[in-house]
């Protein structure tokens, strides 16, 4: 089978880079397939972070990946569609995320129906991206409505993908693990040795800090939690709204002394470190379609507390490998943390995430993509 992917990749980074090219890894092993990568993603005014490179000195990327698209200079949109083309591929496989790809995308889907038969299928991150609006359910729908075939990560978003462009040829399937970046032995004693830990009950909030993702809901609820116990948080990852906010919080609860900030994108070989730190990993996110890192944590064999919405209620176990707790309450944030050190067995549950970790394998995912293109091509 021939498949042609068109996504982003090393240099760029975030969970959209890091899943389209695991999927290329996988998909090669068994099938032709090309990856059309991105030379240049974000203009930098456009992009909330420091910047949108990956700075790990560990990439997934492979050395046939081809960087060729530039967002803002439609003749690389062409020269990939015209690539395409000459390639003859059964099908071409876009992750779609954000509707800032929206020209770029139709640019090439329109070039390459006009002169292939290729089939279009999308892999639906976001059917809406988190900040929704008309505006960008319209241009949404604008794109994804010129596909054949969709994959998407949880039944929410499944609704809302039939809801914006009505029954079509649609696939949910679990999200696949990330277990690839579990790549240091560093035991739990040298990782808090080095991030100068002590000896406490350690949780972990990872990756960009935005609003949706609740982070000072876990903060207001810390100090139930030290009530009981001793407990220090760790935050690892890039602040993208203000960051104020929640140092403001923090010295208003007298959290200082009880949280370890590290403002920046972790490079993938650091990631380890603070995962092998952790005995606890906590998502309490206030709006979520999905999240790859309810998959990274599970890679290290590390529980998780979760909200109970969109594709985290799918993928975790109450009581058996992490906690579900409603959005927006810190109480019971702080119940669950305490609920994990004080009275679960932590060697059965983290016997039931291996288990579980079955459940997402990348095959699985590959194998539920050749099913969809054979049964049509039959």
């Amino acid at each position: 089978m021939k498949i042609n992917i068109i996504g982003p990749s090393y240099p760029f980074k975030g969970g959209i880079s890091h899943y389209t090219t695991l999927l290329y890894k996988n998909l090669k092993e068994k099938h032709q397939t090309k990856f059309y990568s991105f030379k240049r993603q974000y203009p930098k005014f456009l992009y909330p972070g420091k910047t949108d490179k990956d700075l790990s000195n560990i990439s997934l990327s492979d050395d046939d990946i081809q960087p060729l698209l530039d967002s803002i200079n439609p003749f690389s949109w062409i020269n990939v569609a015209i690539k395409t083309i000459k390639d003859k591929p059964d099908i071409l496989i876009f992750p779609w995320w954000v509707i800032f790809w929206v020209p770029q995308f139709l640019t090439i889907i329109f070039i390459v129906k006009v002169f292939s038969k290729v089939k279009i299928m999308f892999i639906c991150h976001n059917v809406i991206e988190h900040e929704a609006s008309s505006l960008k359910r319209m241009l949404s729908k604008l794109v994804l409505s010129r596909g054949n075939y969709f994959i998407v990560h949880s039944t929410q978003e499944e609704k809302k993908l039939i809801d914006l462009i009505g029954e079509r040829n649609i696939t949910e399937t679990l999200l696949p693990t990330y277990k690839v970046f579990n790549t240091s032995e560093i035991s739990t004693n040298e990782a808090r040795k080095q991030l100068n830990i002590k000896d406490e009950n350690v949780i972990l909030f990872f990756g960009f800090v935005r609003e949706y993702k609740g982070l000072d809901y876990l903060l207001q609820a810390l100090p139930k939690v030290k009530d009981q116990l001793p407990i220090k948080l760790i935050i690892a990852g890039e602040f993208w709204n203000n960051k104020k906010i929640y140092t403001d919080i923090i010295n208003q609860l007298s959290l200082e002394n009880s949280i370890s900030i590290y403002d920046n994108y972790i490079p993938n070989e650091d990631i380890p470190l603070y995962f092998n730190a952790a005995d606890l990993v906590i998502l309490p996110y206030v709006s979520v379609t999905g999240s790859a890192l309810v998959q990274l944590a599970y890679g290290f064999n590390k529980p998780v507390v979760v909200s109970d919405i969109g594709a985290l209620s799918q993928v975790v176990l109450h009581n058996k490998t992490g906690f579900l707790v409603e959005p927006k309450e810190p109480t019971q944030i702080a119940k669950a943390i305490i609920s994990y050190f004080t009275t679960t067995n932590k060697e059965k549950m983290k016997e039931n995430i291996i288990i579980e970790n079955k459940r997402f394998s990348w095959d699985i995912l590959i194998n539920k993509i050749e099913f969809i293109i054979n049964t049509d091509l039959l």
